[in-house]
Formats: structure tokens, sequence, C-alpha cells
């Protein structure tokens, strides 16, 4: 299983990217970046995408890739009813945007929407997909993804302290977990139901606590503006826990 890291930020400039995984150059994980990383023949070969909520940062780039993809054929897009919802009621309804869940045709859309059920295993494009609630403002779900060798990711998307019980339900050869803030903004890391450094050494304690190991952990969502001061934090709750945690970037590609 080869994860591309398209977009690890929560801020886009020249330099940084909304957030977006691509696994194996067909499944996507979110959709902030998957147009504005990707060329054209790039994006025909997705074949799903998976939106954890609905926040801008993780859906922007639907739009552009509806309307790219009309001449492709149909690409699934999956989510929890509610997000589903907001979709195609704001970013895709005919104003903001075109419908891209109803053309061309309401039986053979761009965007074709698919409900996930949370905490039930589903096949999506050979890959056993399994939704588990996460800990933001919104509804939102991490995703486990397994290919047909075992091999396995867990994306959290945005997500804070409390998601101990979902340990048990996932044994992922990779953790992509969210890191927005530094720690001097802790208080508000916790407010806005986001990670800090020290959040998320406490959180895969709880990790090692339910499986006895530390899986390899890949942090991404991080502000731009803290992100060296992240970095620094992130060594040091490295060691003291003694885990191997990685800065995600754009480009980045880790073959499990």
């Amino acid at each position: 299983m080869e994860i591309r890291f398209l977009g690890v930020h929560n801020l886009e400039s020249a330099d940084t990217k909304l957030m977006s995984l691509l696994i194996d150059s067909m499944l996507a994980l979110d959709a902030g970046s998957i147009t504005s990383t990707l060329s054209f023949e790039e994006q025909q070969r997705i074949k799903s995408i998976l939106i954890s909520h609905h926040h801008f940062d993780h859906v922007r780039d639907l739009a552009t890739l509806g309307l790219a993809n009309l001449d492709w054929g149909t690409k699934k897009l999956y989510s929890m009813q509610e997000v589903l919802d907001v979709i195609s009621g704001n970013l895709l309804n005919g104003v903001h945007y075109p419908e891209m869940t109803q053309i061309p045709t309401p039986e053979n859309p761009s965007l074709l929407p698919c409900v996930i059920n949370v905490g039930e295993p589903m096949n999506i494009d050979g890959y056993s997909v399994l939704a588990l609630p996460m800990v933001h403002g919104i509804p939102t779900v991490g995703y486990e993804v397994t290919d047909g060798e075992g091999k396995s990711i867990f994306y959290t998307s945005d997500t804070t302290q409390g998601i101990d019980d979902c340990w048990q339900h996932v044994s992922p050869d990779l953790l992509v977990i969210e890191t927005t803030l530094s720690d001097s903004m802790r208080d508000s890391a916790i407010k806005s139901k986001h990670m800090c450094p020290s959040l998320l050494a406490e959180t895969l304690l709880g990790f090692k606590k339910a499986k006895g190991h530390i899986p390899p952990t890949v942090v991404v969502h991080m502000n731009p503006a803290y992100e060296e001061q992240i970095g620094k934090e992130i060594a040091m709750a490295s060691k003291e826990i003694d885990a191997d945690i990685l800065l995600g970037y754009e480009g980045m590609s880790i073959v499990i």
C-alpha cells in the first residue's frame, strides 16, 4: 500500500496544501487538495473519495474534481449522511457550484454520494474500510483502510483527546493523526477540538495501553504559523514516549 500525502496543513499557500491523502493512486482520504496537487491523468485514476467531515479544508477540491470528472464517468463519494447532505446543500448546490451529485444525469452523476455506516466495515474498491467516530466540533469520522494483503492505515482526520475507545477496533501499520497547534496553545487546542504535541503524546500512550505498542505515526493538519514549534515539540515527545513520529509534508510518500 502506497500512501501519498497531497496536503498536510489547515491553511493553503504556495508551499502548503489542504488535507488530502491518496492510497494506491485510487482511493482518496479527504479532498482539500486532490485537484490542486494532481495532474488530470492522476485525478482520473481516483475511484472513490472518503470524506471525514464537511469542514472546507477537507472538501474544497470536490467541486473542481467533480467538474473535471464530467467526462470521465462516476466517482463514489463516501461519508456519513449528514456530511453528504451539507456537501450537496452548500458546496455542490447549483448556486455555489454545479450540482455534481446530479449531473450529467441523476442516474450517472459525476460524484455519487454513498453513505457509510459508522462502525461497520465496508468493501470499497477492494479495500476494507472502517469508519469510527472522532472527537471534533462537528460530526467527524476517522478511517481505517486495509488492503488485500492486510496492510492498514488509520487516518484520524481532525480530532482531540478522548478517542481511546477507538483503539480496540483498529490495528494500523501506520497512524496518520492531526496536530494543529503547538503546546503553547494547548487550551485553544482542547477548546477547538484539535491536537497539540502533548495531547498527541497522551493519545499515543492510550494506544500503547490498549495495544502494547505505538505504531509508526505521521502528524498532519499543522497550522503553518506553529509548524516549526510543533516539530520541536513532536521530536521531544517522540523521545519521551519512545515512539516513531514524523511530521508529514506535501509530496511525502510511504509504502507499508
